[in-house]
């Protein structure tokens, strides 16, 4: 058997998931968006890992230029998974948030700042005190481009991180996977639950600044 805390189950290990996927309401509990695609003209989208996905998706969807944001899994090996089959660690996925954002009206470069400096990028399989591999630390491109920048502003970040006594980045940042949507009861959750507990947490406070 594998450690739940810090050890991803080979695919020959993951549990077998299920071939119908989980139904959601296709709207935005806050703007009313479609949450699924296809998403309108000139929409791009970006899916990140921070830790809880509650917080990680309002600190998101609070951005100008955001269209839609969704939570989800993803990065794992499950088809179709259950939160609590998440949870159990045997999926091999992260809790993840999807953006859809208008690349005329935000840019990827934002995106990238929200994402360094809303967690702490070093802790490996957690998040403050939220631990286990489906709280790793991850960015998933839907294009090359994306992952360019991804992986430039890593270097960026690891500078300004190391200059503050901080260690190495563990932030996997890999092409997308599919992205299984998670329940209803997970999107959009801070909105609904004002008082919900999220355990985002550990933000480093170093600023993102990239003068290239």
């Amino acid at each position: 058997m594998f450690a739940k805390s810090n050890s991803l189950p080979s695919k020959e290990q993951a549990l077998s998931g299920r071939e119908s996927a989980m139904p959601v309401t296709n709207q935005h509990f806050i703007n009313q968006h479609p949450i699924q695609a296809p998403f309108p003209k000139g929409i791009e989208v970006l899916i990140v890992g921070m830790g809880c996905f509650w917080g990680a998706e309002k600190s998101y969807w609070q951005l100008d230029g955001v269209y839609s944001t969704a939570v989800g899994y993803s990065a794992g090996h499950t088809p179709n998974p259950t939160y609590q089959e998440v949870c159990s660690g045997q999926t091999a996925h992260n809790e993840v948030v999807l953006i859809a954002y208008d690349a005329q009206k935000i840019s990827l470069e934002l995106l990238l700042k929200n994402f360094w400096e809303g967690h702490n990028p070093t802790q490996g399989m957690r998040q403050g005190n939220d631990k286990g591999t489906q709280y790793r630390s991850g960015i998933y491109c839907t294009a090359k481009a994306q992952y360019q920048q991804a992986q430039a502003s890593k270097i960026v970040y690891q500078k300004i991180l190391t200059e503050k006594g901080y260690g190495a980045i563990t932030t996997e940042i890999l092409m997308a996977q599919p992205f299984y949507y998670a329940e209803d009861f997970h999107q959009q959750y801070l909105a609904k639950n004002p008082a919900g507990y999220c355990g985002l947490g550990g933000i480093t406070g170093a600023e993102y600044t990239n003068n290239d």
